[in-house]
């Protein structure tokens, strides 16, 4: 297995020459494509069971929204949220469990929980984010974002995107091997739909072989999002069939992970794929 192709994260160490699937698992009111149906621990849990079922192999946590324009969630709520879902969790599946959180805290109370990754929108760059990881064996996935959920998208700029995207992933993976977190638990994600306009998303995803370059598996995320409302115009629970394509071109262009909220059709979509390249 080459290093581009593993990523360690505590006692899980995956092979992604194989594309792998990860799940999502909102337990917030209020997310853009399923807020507010799992929103109990109780339902959250019992969605993750469903999507492991479904073939997902790591599952991700979020507590709170980051869709444009989100309102941000204070630390007491998003950890009342998202612990009690990853305790009821780490023994009954046998996968990873990843938190999608940017608060140092956080990140800290989920890998004590039980948390295998750190997915975090702002790479680590809040005061303390690295030593925490660091001070773990969690894996982290590292991700691109122009501004802050709540800005995000009213007016990104960039003079060439693939280009300053490649340059901040270099910059935090730099960081985090600085920090002592070695690469093999490093996912770079270049933050579709975070700061960024149709033209930038469809270059940036024209760009993943370039974005592989930095010699760390990427994960996408582009399930449901807006991007694939307005290439084909339909509201957000009519974009199934966009999402597939976009993990499939995904895949081909090079992702190792892509996640997800339909899990069970794009693993039946990724079986396809898997058998054509090999």
């Amino acid at each position: 297995m080459s290093s581009q192709m593993k990523f360690i994260c505590n006692q899980y160490q995956l092979d992604l020459s194989r594309p792998h699937v990860m799940g999502i698992v909102n337990v917030t009111p209020d997310s853009f494509s399923d807020g507010g149906k799992f929103a109990s621990t109780q339902k959250a849990v019992e969605h993750a069971l469903k999507l492991i079922e479904e073939g997902a192999d790591i599952l991700d946590i979020g507590g709170e929204s980051t869709r444009p324009g989100a309102t941000p969630v204070e630390l007491g709520e998003e950890l009342s949220r998202v612990i009690p879902v990853i305790e009821e969790l780490v023994n009954k599946v046998g996968v990873p469990i990843s938190i999608d959180t940017y608060k140092p805290e956080v990140m800290r109370h989920a890998i004590a929980a039980g948390a295998d990754i750190i997915n975090d929108i702002s790479a680590l760059q809040a005061p303390g984010a690295l030593e925490i990881v660091a001070n773990s064996k969690a894996g982290v996935c590292l991700m691109h974002m122009q501004g802050t959920p709540q800005t995000m998208q009213q007016d990104p700029q960039y003079q060439d995107v693939v280009t300053e995207v490649i340059e901040f992933l270099k910059q935090r993976l730099t960081a985090a091997n600085e920090a002592g977190i070695a690469s093999e638990r490093i996912l770079l994600d270049p933050g579709f739909g975070f700061g960024k306009r149709t033209t930038h998303n469809i270059a940036l995803l024209q760009a993943l072989p370039q974005i592989l370059e930095l010699g760390r598996p990427l994960l996408v995320g582009l399930s449901r999002k807006s991007i694939l409302g307005q290439l084909v115009g339909a509201d957000v629970d009519q974009r199934l069939h966009a999402s597939l394509a976009a993990s499939v071109i995904s895949v081909m262009k090079g992702a190792r992970i892509v996640r997800v909220h339909d899990v069970k059709a794009t693993v039946d979509a990724l079986k396809v794929v898997a058998a054509l390249l090999n």
